[in-house]
């Protein structure tokens, strides 16, 4: 079996030139600055306890100051210039590589804090220095646009252990947010991963979400601003902060490829590229089911034979609702595990699978929108097939499916930066009087098998 690293597929994209046609990696726009370093790697461990809510030892808040961008030193500062629209893509980004973003170190006793985000889901505009260890953190729109901030995920070094930090992210758009409710930011340590097998953590305290003086690209609205306190664990080493775990279009790339060189697996999970993105990143579909034994072909009728039912299943529509790439990674390790209940369902079901409709976003750290700067959610009933190419073969993809079996399930994994625990939102059958609450009944199954949740 050819690992799916190496497998060869046409180009579907013209943006996307013949000698980068066989390339596997990250595509990204060709005005976009990409550090060319090892990328950071998650540790598979199961929690020991459950991730508890942060809650506030003191009745009120820490002082959070006014919004003034003057009171600073800006300490780094990458907004990449684009013209205002995608044009075209190339591995690795600008051909010119990266420039120095962050202010030099003066000497050993500086204690300025070096931030970086031009990694692969990172996003970090600017960072503001106003008071030693006190920084005021702006987070890119989505490419392309002028709104959609709510993922964060950048890199800090020059930390020192024995003093607390405050980070505040000062320019998000949402009234409301689960850090209101004490969700705590994620935090990474490079030294501890590598000699502790510690990986993601919650971390911080005095966390805070409110309303600045910031005005919005609008001018009409004001922003508001997430902060936190935190110490750190080691000194001389590298931490990352994200909003929520990140699975890249990498991560998906290594687990589709571990996928593809298991030979038992691929009895029942086949690979194939739907479609190609704006930039040239491939949509993957797995199509997942038993094999209906020789003996059974004997004895069914070809209806009987066909009988298996359809499901649907895709995720990550927005780049940075990145929890929805681990429901989805749960999904496939099940469907693709040994279990008596996996078999059943493979016996009985075909599984369409597309992990992440939307790498464009992902790769660049969006958080909702592709790199035509709309969102892919809002798009469904598009005939742009050149603008919004993964929505438009998914919807193909469907049509086509449902003319060869029923299907009984489609099911788009999200998250949600408002709402605990798991929900579901389902299309209502207002114009099908015989259909009415049909929708309901997948998410009663789901209630009835774990009402904690």
């Amino acid at each position: 079996m050819i690992p799916i690293r190496q497998a060869r597929v046409p180009n579907l994209n013209p943006r996307v030139t013949s000698n980068e046609e066989s390339s596997f990696e990250p595509r990204w726009p060709s005005e976009i600055e990409v550090l060319n370093e090892p990328r950071i790697k998650h540790i598979n461990i199961p929690p020991s306890q459950p991730e508890y809510f942060y809650k506030p030892t003191t009745d009120h808040g820490p002082f959070v100051r006014s919004f003034d961008e003057n009171n600073g030193r800006t300490v780094y500062n990458y907004n990449p210039e684009t013209s205002g629209y995608f044009v075209r893509s190339r591995v690795g980004g600008n051909r010119e590589g990266c420039r120095s973003a962050a202010v030099s170190l003066q000497n050993t006793e500086d204690t300025t804090v070096l931030f970086e985000s031009r990694f692969e889901s990172g996003n970090l505009m600017k960072a503001v220095q106003v008071g030693e260890f006190d920084y005021e953190l702006y987070l890119r729109y989505d490419l392309y646009t002028k709104r959609n901030t709510q993922w964060f995920y950048f890199r800090l070094q020059n930390i020192q252990t024995d003093k607390r930090y405050r980070f505040t992210i000062v320019n998000f758009f949402k009234s409301t947010s689960l850090y209101s409710s004490g969700m705590r930011p994620l935090l990474y340590s490079t030294e501890d991963a590598e000699n502790k097998g510690i990986g993601w953590r919650r971390w911080g305290e005095e966390i805070v979400y409110y309303k600045n003086n910031l005005l919005a690209p609008d001018n009409t609205t004001n922003m508001y601003s997430l902060t936190w306190t935190c110490k750190f664990p080691n000194n001389n080493d590298t931490y990352y902060f994200a909003h929520c775990y990140p699975y890249t279009y990498s991560d998906l790339q290594d687990y589709l490829n571990e996928v593809q060189t298991d030979r038992f697996k691929n009895e029942y999970c086949k690979q194939k590229v739907l479609c190609r993105t704006l930039a040239g990143n491939f949509i993957y579909m797995l199509t997942i089911t038993n094999a209906t034994p020789p003996q059974a072909i004997n004895i069914c009728s070809p209806s009987e034979h066909q009988g298996k039912k359809g499901v649907v299943v895709t995720a990550r529509v927005h780049p940075g609702e990145t929890n929805g790439s681990w429901m989805m990674k749960g999904l496939m390790d099940f469907l693709l595990g040994d279990s008596a209940d996996a078999r059943l369902l493979r016996d009985n079901f075909i599984f369409k699978i597309i992990p992440m409709l939307n790498p464009d976003g992902v790769i660049v750290g969006n958080y909702r929108c592709s790199l035509s700067g709309r969102d892919l959610n809002r798009n469904y009933k598009t005939v742009l097939k050149d603008a919004y190419p993964s929505i438009w073969h998914t919807r193909e993809m469907v049509k086509r499916f449902m003319t060869e079996t029923e299907l009984v399930l489609y099911c788009d994994f999200h998250g949600h930066s408002r709402k605990q625990n798991v929900f579901v939102y389902g299309c209502e059958n207002k114009n099908a009087p015989n259909e009415r609450l049909k929708e309901r009944i997948f998410p009663a199954m789901l209630s009835k098998n774990d009402p904690s949740k």
